[in-house]
């Protein structure tokens, strides 16, 4: 979950790695450093505790000339974030620095092998076993430093992305990875590395990705070498090209990121349905479904793997299908499909959900799924990540990148890919008929306005957030397709304004949670008109007769709840299995507004980091 970025070229390093890791903290944030080796082999490493700003003042006062060097920004693993534990991490000598992301799981059998051999520790971090390891294998075996590295993650076990250099080599940079995503940037006489394409951005537009148990020696002036570390014979090395831009990167007028991403909507949900309804609204086309027809044909039973916000829109997932394509759904936490001995077969699909395309529990849940021969489909955000290769097929949600740690933009084109996946698939069982698919065709193909339409309701959550700002908790109730709307609502307030909050499906409220329901517990209803409205009404006054506030998501022009809810937001109407898309946006603005009212980092919350790529 960290973030890792390197250089080696003609240009100073280290405004390029500091530039780098700034568009990487999103990854993590807890402490930031940096390794510089000079032109005459000088190796200088600096480190700060905090945000990437405090490094950058830390090395200001240092020595950074060098044109080789490798950056890192921290999500805490092992050991508390502070300047020892904060990566570089250097070998007992001091001569060769490490970066790494990811966790080695076997660290302490290492690092008791390595102590009883006299080698000494000064950090908490499983990291500083592999630099140690990594230098007594060198200095024992009397090999060249790739020839170290190679043999010592061979030894390790775990995931890892690392990048390694050394004292007296400034024209060396040795990177590798295993289930921990990097990504090789190749320049005109320089090259760059790091976690993910962000930090390449502006210097060029061909990349590498490095494939699983694969380790690069890359020389200066020399082509790069790509070796696999189980068998070291030469990798097949493939250049891809880039489709992003430096503004998509930026916040773009706006305060934060988040709020940048929440009103990008419009615009990305545009990128996401691109291409995949046909003009005449009578048919959804996705390449991925059209290209692997008679598995979607012949399969017996989907189950949609996924975790934290991606598993909300999963479980919107699982209704759109099994209400468009009569077939059974399951969806799980790919955390605990893959220790729950899961049922597969042939007939099976299984469909992965990633923003990122590199969630370590979602891999490792795909690579459960194939081995035991289902058929997997990969719904992902970002091009070229793990996922999308690691699946037999997918489908791009097309939202661009999402840098606030809490997701929104990304949420709704999940949802928006999903809702295509079901017509999709619907058609190709004949479970749908036709003029099902050209009313909800014909529904998101409008839908970008229709998110602009409800993106209006700003400047009445910030009002309204000003009267909930200090309260300690919050219930969140939906019902049918907008019980998962009422979990993310929920989620986002939790992750950004450190307020606790609960979403439940508005019946379940009677059977346990009413109990806390008094005047100090506001509600948020999401009650659009659709076919369970009445039942929501009921769930209101319950509420209402404790003592609880409630604030109401309704359907514009609908006013039956106005005599009921305290506050009343109302939403653009639309077909009942879309509402998801329009309810969301209000509760992500709440949860917005109520974090900046609180003084908190809504880009960058506390404990939180955007990649999950470890356990």
């Amino acid at each position: 979950m960290c973030g890792i970025v390197g250089y080696i070229g003609s240009n100073g390093a280290c405004k390029i790695l500091i530039q780098g890791l700034k568009r990487l903290e999103y990854r993590g944030y807890d402490s930031a450093g940096m390794a510089l080796v000079g032109n005459d082999g000088r190796l200088n490493v600096h480190k700060s505790k905090g945000k990437v700003a405090n490094l950058e003042q830390t090395a200001a006062a240092g020595d950074t000339e060098g044109c080789l060097g490798i950056a890192h920004t921290r999500w805490a693993t092992h050991g508390e974030p502070n300047d020892i534990n904060a990566h570089p991490h250097v070998s007992q000598s001091g001569d060769i620095a490490l970066v790494h992301n990811g966790t080695i799981e076997n660290y302490a059998v290492l690092k008791k092998v390595l102590s009883d051999h006299g080698v000494e520790f000064k950090s908490e971090t499983d990291t500083e076993v592999l630099v140690q390891l990594i230098e007594y294998i060198k200095l024992t075996s009397n090999c060249t430093l790739s020839e170290a590295v190679r043999e010592a993650l061979l030894q390790v076990e775990g995931a890892y992305a690392i990048a390694v250099v050394e004292r007296g080599e400034p024209d060396t940079l040795i990177v590798a990875r295993k289930s921990s995503p990097l990504v090789i940037g190749v320049g005109d006489n320089e090259t760059f590395i790091a976690s993910d394409a962000t930090p390449i951005i502006g210097y060029t537009d061909k990349v590498i990705y490095l494939e699983n148990d694969e380790m690069a020696v890359i020389k200066r002036g020399e082509p790069i070498n790509i070796v696999s570390i189980s068998s070291n014979l030469p990798s097949k090395i493939d250049i891809h090209k880039l489709r992003l831009s430096l503004a998509q990167l930026e916040k773009g007028g706006y305060d934060t990121f988040m709020l940048k991403e929440i009103f990008e909507q419009p615009a990305t949900l545009c990128d996401c349905l691109r291409g995949r309804i046909t003009p005449d609204g009578r048919r959804v086309v996705l390449s991925g479904v059209e290209l692997n027809k008679q598995k979607f044909i012949e399969a017996e039973r989907i189950t949609l793997v996924a975790c934290g916000t991606s598993w909300h829109a999963a479980l919107i997932g699982k209704r759109l299908i099994q209400d468009f394509c009569q077939i059974p759904v399951e969806v799980e936490y790919a955390s605990e499909f893959r220790y729950g001995n899961p049922v597969l077969g042939p007939k099976d699909i299984v469909i992965s959900i990633s923003q990122s395309g590199e969630t370590a529990d979602t891999l490792a849940a795909i690579q459960i799924a194939k081995q035991k021969g289902a058929f997997v489909y990969g719904v992902c955000n970002v091009v070229g990540a793990s996922i999308p290769r690691a699946t037999d097929s997918g489908t791009y949600i097309h939202v661009g990148p999402e840098i606030g740690v809490a997701s929104t933009k990304a949420f709704t084109g999940q949802v928006t890919v999903l809702t295509l996946l079901a017509l999709a698939i619907g058609q190709l069982r004949g479970a749908i008929d036709e003029e099902k698919v050209y009313e909800i065709a014909s529904a998101l193909k409008t839908m970008p306005k229709t998110i602009e339409e409800t993106l209006k309701v700003d400047t009445e959550i910030q009002k309204l957030s000003r009267i909930f700002t200090y309260a300690h908790n919050f219930l969140y109730l939906g019902r049918g397709y907008n019980y998962p709307t009422a979990l993310e609502g929920a989620l986002k307030l939790k992750e950004i304004s450190y307020i606790h909050a609960e979403g439940y499906p508005a019946a379940e409220m009677k059977h346990g949670p009413i109990a806390l329901i008094d005047h100090e517990m506001p509600s948020v209803i999401i009650a659009p008109s659709d076919s369970l409205y009445d039942k929501i009404i009921s769930n209101v006054q319950q509420v209402k007769s404790r003592g609880g506030a409630v604030v109401a998501i309704v359907s514009k022009g609908n006013t039956a709840m106005n005599d009921i809810a305290d506050f009343c937001i109302e939403i653009p109407e639309v077909p009942e299995c879309l509402t998801p898309l329009v309810a969301s946006i209000p509760l992500q603005l709440l949860a917005y507004y109520i974090a900046v009212n609180k003084g908190k980092d809504v880009d960058q919350p506390r404990n939180l980091a955007k990649s999950v790529t470890v356990e």
